[in-house]
């Protein structure tokens, strides 16, 4: 029997949370920008397509990145942007916002915040966990959209982001929700653009498949999904299954070792060719899913899964910290969901965009400015802790309970203007509230 898992955290962790949380600063989501904007000088990766020169106007580029953010568009936001004209904000969407430079800017947010003293106590920022979370969408178009009775009857896409276990958002992309969380499990592994080094994976029940669980282990990565009704998955063996007649109840069957064997170096040819980048992992296991069962590669890259997950179930039933470790994660993407929700508030957090580019901008809008959000709060967080060290002595092993995930602080509501932050000079901070000692 596996046991749940029971509640670790101290009761003063929060307090702690209260008591920091009620000392950071409150601003406007635009304040926020510039400021981290003027830390880590994001808005330069966002080159024109033609000259590759950075845009001239930072406010404009980042009214048109917060219009993908808060799911408001262009048109909306020129009425609540005092200044701005559509034809402008149309114009440099189009010459400098792509998938690209999306991916630059957030590499830059989440090496900063990686870099920062405080988000050590989070992790060391070797470990990631990937969820999808779901949105509805308007209209019938052709990637408008498709229905996944899990989330009701109306047509939606999902949002897939890998988050570390630092809570910076590091990939993410606009998947069906009629398709499998695995197939683009290893996609955020291998094709982001921080300097993060993950080691460890989490995933849900829906992030897990056998082809994922070999290609994992192939491509240097541990994998560690969270399996509901792990009592269901069968273990399998090498040889007589009668030798281990204390998992008799366990066991579904034998490894077919001489299939491996055989196409061993095709296996390897595959998952060469995803880590250069030759072809991509989720075309690669959308295509093997698909194949019929006589497929011997799809077959043997299979059985190969089985071994993996095999030897995962075994660990699993034994050690209790793996389970913890894992079910922190996905809690931290959860969290993240949480966060970015509030963020993506307009229009009810309905996608009402047809085309699936701007489905994309829309993702990774909100993205960027959910890093930029949990930067800030690491870099004040570990302001109002330095503070309160100067004062008393901060319990430091409290600090690993806290998060960068708060929004209560950020007004993301009402007219878009960008002149505040200018009051705040090079190296400036702005001051904390009075801590509130419970």
């Amino acid at each position: 029997k596996v046991r749940p898992l029971t509640n670790t955290g101290p009761d003063e962790a929060g307090a702690l949370a209260k008591q920091v949380y009620g000392s950071l600063p409150h601003l406007k989501v635009t304040d926020l920008l510039l400021e981290v904007d003027r830390w880590t000088d994001f808005t330069r990766y966002f080159t024109h397509l033609k000259s590759d020169e950075p845009a001239t106007d930072k406010n404009l580029l980042l009214t048109a990145v917060l219009a993908d953010a808060i799911n408001l568009g262009l048109v909306k936001m020129t009425e609540s942007c005092p200044g701005t004209t559509y034809a402008r904000l149309s114009w440099l969407q189009a010459w400098h916002i792509r998938d690209e430079t999306y991916s630059k800017a957030l590499a830059a947010l989440v090496n900063t915040q990686a870099a920062h003293p405080l988000a050590a106590f989070w992790g060391d920022g070797t470990s990631s966990a990937s969820d999808g979370q779901n949105f509805k969408v308007g209209g019938r178009g052709r990637f408008a959209g498709q229905i996944n009775r899990k989330y009701g009857f109306e047509p939606g896409v999902q949002f897939y982001t890998h988050v570390s276990d630092q809570y910076s958002p590091f990939h993410t992309k606009v998947i069906s929700t009629t398709i499998r969380d695995a197939t683009h499990v290893l996609d955020g592994l291998l094709y982001h653009e921080s300097e993060l080094q993950i080691k460890e994976h989490y995933t849900d029940t829906s992030g897990f498949t056998d082809h994922v669980f070999a290609l994992m282990h192939l491509l240097g990565y541990r994998f560690a999904p969270r399996i509901r009704g792990l009592s269901d998955k069968r273990l399998y063996v090498t040889g007589d299954p009668k030798r281990f007649s204390a998992l008799s109840g366990l066991i579904g069957g034998r490894i077919n070792l001489k299939i491996i064997r055989e196409h061993w170096d095709e296996i390897l040819r595959l998952a060469a060719s995803i880590k250069q980048g030759s072809v991509t992992a989720s075309l690669m296991l959308r295509k093997l899913g698909s194949y019929p069962r006589q497929n011997r590669l799809s077959v043997a890259l299979r059985e190969l899964g089985r071994v993996e997950r095999t030897l995962f179930t075994l660990e699993w039933l034994q050690d209790v910290e793996l389970r913890r470790r894992v079910q922190s994660g996905l809690n931290k993407g959860e969290a993240r969901n949480a966060l970015a929700r509030a963020v993506f508030f307009n229009q009810l957090g309905e996608l009402r965009d047809r085309k699936f580019e701007s489905q994309r901008y829309r993702a990774s809008g909100l993205n960027l400015v959910v890093a930029a959000i949990i930067l800030w709060n690491t870099v004040y967080i570990g302001r109002v802790i330095d503070s309160m060290r100067e004062k008393s002595n901060v319990q430091e092993d409290l600090l690993q309970h806290l998060s960068p995930l708060g929004w209560s602080h950020i007004n993301l509501t009402g007219d878009y203007t960008w002149e505040e932050s200018k009051k705040l000079g090079d190296g400036e901070f702005r001051p904390l509230r009075p801590a509130r000692i419970p």
